[in-house]
């Protein structure tokens, strides 16, 4: 066959494949596949850091020594485990503390009647502060949360309200959604009768480490002896 005929025979035939429309739509498609899939992760994400914060608050409003002899105390090794529980909760997806920083604050009416922030404890490695006050605080008495949102402690009571900040770690990369934070709150009454005077030290001649909010420590650590860092 001459070059002639066989130009003439390829300018005529209508069979074939449709590999350049496949070349050039792939690319969309992919791309559109892995955005999906980065805003799919992103919603999980956030959900796991709305129920990271409830459990928190829930946890910390239960914890404490049962007596029949006296209200319930609160010690520091009970905060603790709360917090490192919600670090593993979380699990290494997230990595919570390394990423991200909980801030746990029992509200509560001081003698004058306002709302206050009693004491508040903090972890996580992320540099920020409570958008509502730190410990001792006077809130007023409009309570604590976002504005027309707040809740309040009852007198003789405490309140435990809690503040998650994360940075969402992407699943693929920054350039689909950028480096978001996602903030959660929530909060639960005081569980049964609690001595909110203070949080106590099980021993105080070898007391728990305090979790301070000057303090930006990353992923928790209990050795096998029990010891918190």
């Amino acid at each position: 066959m001459t070059l002639r005929n066989l130009a003439r025979c390829l300018r005529r035939n209508r069979s074939g494949v449709a590999m350049i429309e496949f070349a050039i739509g792939a690319p969309f498609l992919l791309m559109a596949g892995l955005w999906g899939s980065e805003m799919a992760n992103y919603a999980l994400v956030n959900m796991r850091i709305s129920q990271l914060a409830e459990h928190v608050a829930d946890n910390a409003s239960r914890v404490g020594d049962t007596s029949t002899l006296q209200n319930r105390r609160i010690y520091e090794s009970d905060i603790n485990e709360v917090i490192y529980g919600a670090q593993l909760q979380g699990g290494t997806g997230l990595d919570l503390y390394e990423n991200g920083r909980v801030i746990v604050s029992s509200v509560q009416v001081s003698p004058a009647g306002n709302q206050y922030i009693h004491w508040q404890r903090c972890r996580g490695a992320k540099n920020i502060a409570s958008d509502y006050g730190a410990e001792g605080a006077d809130l007023g008495t409009e309570g604590i949360g976002p504005e027309g949102e707040e809740v309040l402690a009852l007198p003789d009571d405490a309140l435990i309200f809690v503040e998650l900040n994360y940075t969402y770690q992407p699943l693929i990369s920054e350039k689909f959604l950028g480096s978001l934070e996602i903030k959660a709150i929530a909060s639960f009454m005081v569980r049964d009768d609690r001595d909110i005077s203070e949080i106590y030290q099980r021993d105080p001649a070898s007391p728990d480490p305090v979790q301070t909010c000057n303090q930006f420590n990353g992923r928790a650590v209990v050795g096998s002896d029990g010891s918190f860092s």
